[in-house]
C-alpha cells in the first residue's frame, strides 16, 4: 500500500468539482498527546499529519520507504523502539490496536534487516511480553507490543537517528536489568514534542483501496494509471452479506450481473455493454468464469479493469473489461475467526478462517478458508449445497525470496434453473417463483480443483528488482440437465421446452514468469515489466438433447419425462498460448507519467468432432496488443488521464451454419477519464469517458438457433463514475453511475439472408442507457452506541433488451437494501435486508430472463480469536 500525498482539495472537472463542494471536511483537528487504545480512533492530529505531509511532498518518495535497522531501549517508562532508516520522513504509521497488544501498519515500508529480516524480542521488560516487528504484505510492515496487563501506551518521536516510539506498559514501575549495549536515557533522545500516531481510514479497514496490481502487475498508486480500475474490498463483502461474487456488480459503475450457468455460483458480468461470462481471472491465472463455481471465502478483493486487457492477459479477454479475484494470503501474526450465516429460504452457511505462523520465527506462515452452505430458493423447487476448502502455505527461502502454494476445491451441488424464455413479455405477468422446468429432472454437480505455487524474489540495488514466477492448474468436471422453456408460444399461455444435459471437464495450465524493476535514465524514472507465459487449456464435452411437452405458464402440471434423448455433440476444443509482454510505466515528471505496453500471442487452437471428424478444424493465430496511455497530475490529488488499448479473442468452438471458421474477435477502446481525491484522500472520485468498437462477435444465430453468426461490429460508448471511500470517521460511502449506449453498429453476409438489416442498431443485452447505486454505512464510534452500525444501499437500472435479437426490454427498477450492524471486541453480529421493499425486478443472462431475488433477510455472527 503507497500513501498518497495528504493535500487541500483541488477542484478538476465540473462534474468531480460539484461533487467536492457538496462534502464537507469532517475531522476534527484535535490534537492528542498520546493513544492509551485502539478506542481513541476518532483523535486526529494535525501536527502530526502536517509535519509528515510536509516532508513527504519535499522529498517527493512514491517507492516503498526500507527500514534498515532496529534499536530496543529501555526508558525509565518503559521501553524505546527506534526504527531507523535513510527516509525517516516518509514513515507514517497507522494505529490499529487490538486487546493487549499496541498495533502500528506502516504502510509503503519494507524492512531491510540483513539475514533475519524481521525483528523479534520476548519479554523486554516487566509488563510488556513481546516486541516483533514484520512484514505483513509487500509493501507494508507492522509493530507489534504486546501487554501483560493491558495495551500499552505510545508516544512517537521525530529524530535524526530516527522514527522513535516510546511505550509505557501497564504497571506500576517497570523494572529490569540492564544489559551491557543497552542505555537507559531519562528522556527520549528526540528534542522534538511528541508526534502522535496519524490515525486515518486504511484500505485494510474502508471502501478505498488506493493500490491494485491488476491494472499494470506492478505495484503503484492506481492515480498512476490511465485506466479505470474499481477494487471491491472485503469490507464492502461482509458489510452487504455478498454470497454471490455477481451481487458486486451492484458496485461499479457500468457493470451488471449477468445470470450464470442454469444458477451455477460463478461469475458472469456485463461490463461496458459487453458480456464477460467465460472471462475472469483468479489470483491473475484465467479462471472458467461462467462455468467455474467460486466462493466468497477465500477473497481478499475483487478488482475491476475497464476496457480490453489482452496487452497483460492475452487472448480470450472482453474488450470490456476483466474481473480479478484477490485470495486471502497468510498473515505472520494468529488470527482465528469463525462464522454463521443463516437467512431467508433456509439458507444455513458456516465459516472457518485460520491464519498465522508454522514456526517460531515466522519463517513459514499458512492460511485456511473453509465453508459449507445449504440453501433453497424463492424459486420453486430449487436448492444448493456448497462445500469450500482452501489451504495456504507461504515460505521464506531466502533473505529475499518467498514461496506460496495454494490449493482450493470446491463441491456444488445445484438445481439446475434457466428462468424465463425472451421472447414475450407475458414472462413479467409471472409469479416470480414460478418454475417452467421439471422439478424431478433439474440436478447439476460441478467440482473445481485449484493448484497454484508463486515464487518472488526481490534483487539488485535496494531490492528495486522482483522475479516472479507463477504455476497454476485449474480442473473443473462436472454435468448439469435439465428442462429449460426455450420460447412462449404464440397463444401466450404455453411454452416450448427442451430437455438438454452437459458433461464437461475443462483445464486451464498456465505458467507464468515476469522480471519487473525500477531504474532511472537520467532524471526519468521507468518501471518495467517484462513477461513470458504459456498457457494450454481444453474443454472437452458431450452434449445430449431431448423433447419434451409444453407447459401452461399460468397453471403448470408437471410430471412429463423427456422423449427422443439423442447426443448432439461429443468432442474436445481448445488451444496452446505462447505471450511474450513487456511495459514500461514512464515517470518523466513527478507529475506527467507515460504508460506503454504491448504483448504478442501466439495461439494454436483445435476443435474435434467425435463422431463429425470432417469438421474437425485447427487453426494458428497471431495478434500483437498495444496499450498507450499519459497521466497529468497538476496537483497531489488530480490525476487526469488519456489511453488507447486493443485486445483480440480466437474463436476455439464452432463454425457457422455454411460451416465456416470463425474469425478471432478484435476490439478496439479509446478512454478519456480524471481521477479526484478529496477530504485528506479519505474519499476518491473517477470519472471517465470511453467508446470502444469489437468486431466479428458472435451471436445466436436468427435463422437457425443450433449455430451462430459473427455480426460485422458493436460499439458502446458511454461515461461513467465511481466513488469510494470515508466522509467521517465511521461514515463510508461507495456509489456509482454509468450511461452506455451499447449496440450493434454493422452486420454481415449472414444476419439473416431473408432480413440484411435484422440486429442492424440493435442494443446489446442486459446493458441499461442508465444505472447507478450507492451503498453507505455509518458506525458510531464513542459513546453508550459505539460499535453499533447502520446501511443503506439503492440500486437503479433502467430498460435494458433481454437478448440479441431485440424482442422484449427488461423494465426497469429501483431496488433498496439495508442493514444494521453491531461489534464488540471479538465478535461481530450483523442483520442484513436485501431488497428491503419487495421490488419485482429481472437480470438477463443474454438468452434467459433471470427472476432477482425478493424481500430476504440475511443473519450474520462471527467471533475472533
Amino acid at each position: 500500500m503507497k500513501l498518497e500525498l495528504i493535500n487541500q482539495i483541488s477542484s478538476a472537472g465540473l462534474a468531480l468539482a460539484v461533487i467536492g463542494s457538496l462534502i464537507q471536511p469532517a475531522y476534527a483537528e484535535k490534537p492528542t498527546q498520546e493513544i492509551s487504545s485502539v478506542e481513541d480512533k476518532q483523535h486526529y492530529s494535525t501536527s502530526a499529519a502536517q509535519l509528515l505531509t510536509q516532508k513527504v511532498a519535499q522529498t517527493g518518495n512514491t517507492s516503498p520507504t526500507k527500514i534498515t535497522g532496529v534499536k530496543l531501549n529501555t526508558t525509565n517508562k518503559g521501553i524505546e523502539l527506534i526504527l531507523e532508516s535513510p527516509n525517516i520522513e516518509a514513515i507514517r504509521p497507522v494505529n490499529k490496536s487490538q486487546d493487549n497488544n499496541f498495533i502500528v501498519e506502516i504502510p509503503n515500508t519494507v524492512l531491510s534487516l540483513g539475514t533475519q529480516n524481521f525483528f523479534n524480542q520476548t519479554n523486554p521488560i516487566s509488563g510488556i511480553t513481546n516486541v516483533s516487528l514484520t512484514q505483513i504484505k509487500p509493501n507494508t510492515v507492522q509493530l507489534t507490543i504486546t501487554g501483560e496487563k493491558g495495551v500499552p501506551t505510545a508516544e512517537l518521536f521525530d529524530s535524526d537517528e530516527g522514527l522513535i516510539f516510546e511505550i509505557t506498559p501497564v504497571a506500576e514501575t517497570p523494572t529490569t536489568p540492564q544489559s551491557e549495549n543497552q542505555t537507559q536515557p531519562e528522556q527520549p533522545t528526540a528534542s522534538q514534542e511528541p508526534i502522535e500516531l496519524t490515525v486515518i481510514a486504511t484500505p485494510e479497514a474502508g471502501y478505498l483501496v488506493p493500490e491494485a496490481t491488476t491494472g499494470t502487475k506492478i505495484e503503484v498508486p492506481l492515480r498512476d494509471v490511465p485506466a479505470s480500475i474499481q477494487v471491491i474490498p472485503k469490507e464492502v463483502i461482509r458489510d452487504r452479506q455478498v454470497v454471490r461474487l455477481n451481487e458486486l456488480a451492484d458496485n461499479v459503475s457500468g457493470v451488471r450481473p449477468q445470470g450464470t450457468l442454469g444458477g451455477l455460483a460463478s461469475q458472469g458480468y456485463f461490463i461496458r455493454g459487453f458480456s464477460t461470462e467465460f472471462e475472469a481471472l483468479r489470483d491473475g491465472f484465467k479462471d472458467f468464469g461462467f462455468t467455474s463455481p467460486r466462493d466468497v471465502a477465500s477473497v481478499e478483493r475483487v478488482e475491476f479493469l475497464k476496457g480490453p486487457a489482452s496487452v497483460l492477459y492475452g487472448s480470450a479477454n472482453n474488450p470490456g473489461g476483466v474481473v480479478n479475484t484477490i485470495t486471502k494470503k497468510p498473515l505472520s501474526d494468529p488470527f482465528y475467526q469463525i462464522g454463521g450465516t443463516f437467512g431467508s429460504y433456509d439458507f444455513y452457511r458456516g465459516t472457518i478462517d485460520l491464519t498465522g505462523p508454522l514456526t517460531e520465527n515466522r519463517a513459514a506462515l499458512y492460511r485456511l478458508n473453509i465453508a459449507y452452505e445449504n440453501a433453497n430458493s424463492f424459486r420453486d423447487f430449487i436448492e444448493n449445497e456448497s462445500t469450500f476448502i482452501n489451504p495456504v502455505v507461504s515460505l521464506k527461502v531466502g533473505e529475499n525470496t518467498d514461496l506460496t502454494f495454494a490449493y482450493e476445491y470446491q463441491k456444488y451441488n445445484y438445481t439446475f434453473d434457466r428462468g424465463f424464455p425472451s421472447n414475450n413479455t407475458v414472462i413479467f405477468d409471472l409469479p416470480i417463483n414460478r418454475s417452467l422446468d421439471e422439478p424431478n429432472i433439474q440436478d447439476s454437480e460441478y467440482k473445481s480443483n485449484n493448484f497454484t505455487y508463486v515464487l518472488e524474489s526481490r534483487f539488485g540495488d535496494n531490492n528495486n528488482w522482483k522475479f516472479r514466477q507463477a504455476f497454476n492448474v485449474l480442473s473443473v468436471t462436472g454435468a448439469s440437465q435439465g428442462v429449460q422453456a426455450d420460447a412462449v408460444n404464440e397463444d401466450g399461455q404455453t411454452v416450448r421446452r427442451r430437455f438438454r444435459r452437459s458433461e464437461s471437464d475443462q483445464t486451464n495450465i498456465t505458467f507464468q514468469n515476469e522480471i519487473s524493476g525500477k531504474f532511472n535514465t537520467g532524471t526519468i524514472r521507468h518501471n518495467v515489466l517484462v513477461g513470458l507465459e504459456f498457457a494450454n487449456n481444453q474443454f472437452q464435452s458431450n452434449f445430449f438433447r431431448g423433447n419434451i411437452a409444453d407447459l401452461n405458464i399460468f397453471n403448470p402440471v408437471y410430471g412429463a419425462q423427456p422423449e427422443r434423448i439423442r447426443r448432439t455433440y461429443i468432442g474436445e476444443y481448445g488451444g496452446e498460448n505462447v505471450a511474450l509482454y513487456l511495459q514500461n510505466l514512464i515517470e518523466l515528471t513527478p507529475n506527467v507519467k507515460f504508460l506503454t505496453g504491448g504483448r504478442f500471442d501466439w495461439v494454436n487452437s483445435y476443435d474435434l468432432y467425435e463422431d463429425a471428424p470432417e469438421f474437425n478444424n485447427r487453426n494458428s493465430d497471431s495478434e500483437f496488443s498495444p496499450r498507450l496511455g499519459i497521466v497529468y497530475q497538476p496537483t497531489d490529488t488530480t490525476s487526469i488521464y488519456a489511453s488507447w488499448t486493443n485486445a483480440f479473442n480466437p474463436q476455439y468452438f464452432g463454425r457457422n451454419r455454411n460451416n465456416e471458421q470463425f474469425k478471432p474477435e478484435t476490439s478496439e477502446q479509446f478512454e478519456i477519464g480524471i481521477k479526484q481525491n478529496f477530504l485528506d484522500n479519505r474519499l476518491s472520485a473517477t470519472l471517465a469517458f470511453f467508446d470502444i468498437t469489437k468486431k466479428n462477435v458472435l451471436t445466436t444465430d436468427p435463422v437457425d438457433t443450433d449455430f451462430s453468426v459473427q455480426t460485422g461490429e458493436q460499439k458502446s460508448r458511454g461515461v461513467e463514475l465511481d466513488i469510494a471511500g470515508e466522509i467521517t470517521p465511521g461514515w463510508k460511502i461507495i456509489g456509482t453511475y454509468a450511461y452506455i449506449d451499447a449496440y450493434v453498429s454493422e452486420n454481415n453476409d449472414l444476419v439473416p439472408i431473408d432480413d440484411p438489416s435484422a440486429l442492424l442498431n440493435d442494443q446489446l443485452p442486459g446493458v441499461p442507457y442508465h444505472s447507478a447505486s450507492l451503498w453507505t454505512t455509518y458506525e458510531f464510534q464513542q459513546g453508550n452506541l459505539q460499535g453499533l452500525g447502520l446501511g443503506l444501499g439503492l440500486v437503479y437500472g433502467g430498460e435494458r433488451e433481454a437478448s440479441l435479437p431485440n424482442q422484449i426490454q427488461i423494465p426497469s427498477f429501483l431496488r433498496t437494501d439495508a442493514s444494521v450492524f453491531y461489534k464488540r471486541k471479538n465478535w461481530r453480529f450483523a442483520l442484513n435486508f436485501k431488497n428491503l421493499f419487495d421490488t419485482k425486478y429481472y437480470e438477463s443472462q443474454r438468452v434467459f430472463v433471470v427472476p432477482a431475488a425478493p424481500l430476504t433477510v440475511i443473519g450474520n455472527i462471527t467471533f475472533e480469536f
